[in-house]
């Protein structure tokens, strides 16, 4: 009898055994898709804070490169006035040698300063002859002008200037008028 008893229990063993490893089987898938939740959770988190980083470098670098357009614009529009002066200084009449020594020094330190502002990305305004557009001129005179055409720039007071598409300054002209 005892063996019939140890038998038994063997097969009660064997099939607690079983059964136990069916349970932990199924307590593991469970905490498998769990783990796949979790890790598909975590992947879409990484591509979320990787978008928002790509867009916060964007936006950065745009923030600087316009701050530098900025500054570049603020010392570009202390240095036309300068501009000015020499151009009216070209202007004047040579009279005599040392006059004309006087005009070629002018003449290379305005080559010399435009070849700055170009470098920079300055640009003058080419007015005459242009059709008035307010956003690049600005009108002081309006003048009867016959063979022009109504709005055409005839004259150029002040130069204006671009930095890229940016207006710096726009251009003091002389607008003829159409024939009434």
């Amino acid at each position: 009898m005892n063996d019939k008893h140890t038998d038994i229990e063997e097969t009660f063993a064997d099939q607690a055994e079983t059964a136990g490893a069916t349970a932990a089987t199924d307590a593991a898938e469970p905490a498998q898709t769990e783990a796949e939740r979790q890790r598909d959770d975590y992947y879409e988190r990484l591509l979320r804070k990787t978008a928002e980083f790509d867009n916060y470098r964007r936006r950065t670098e745009r923030e600087r490169q316009a701050l530098a357009e900025a500054a570049a614009a603020d010392l570009i529009e202390e240095l036309l006035p300068l501009v000015d002066d020499l151009e009216r200084a070209l202007q004047a009449e040579a009279g005599s040698e040392g006059a004309e020594a006087y005009r070629r020094g002018v003449e290379l330190i305005h080559r010399q300063l435009t070849d700055v502002l170009r470098k920079r990305g300055v640009r003058p305004i080419e007015a005459v002859g242009s059709d008035f557009d307010p956003h690049y001129h600005q009108a002081v005179v309006h003048e009867a002008a016959p063979g022009r055409r109504d709005g055409e720039v005839i004259e150029e007071f002040r130069r204006g200037y671009l930095l890229g598409e940016r207006l710096l300054r726009p251009s003091m002209v002389k607008v003829a008028k159409g024939d009434a």
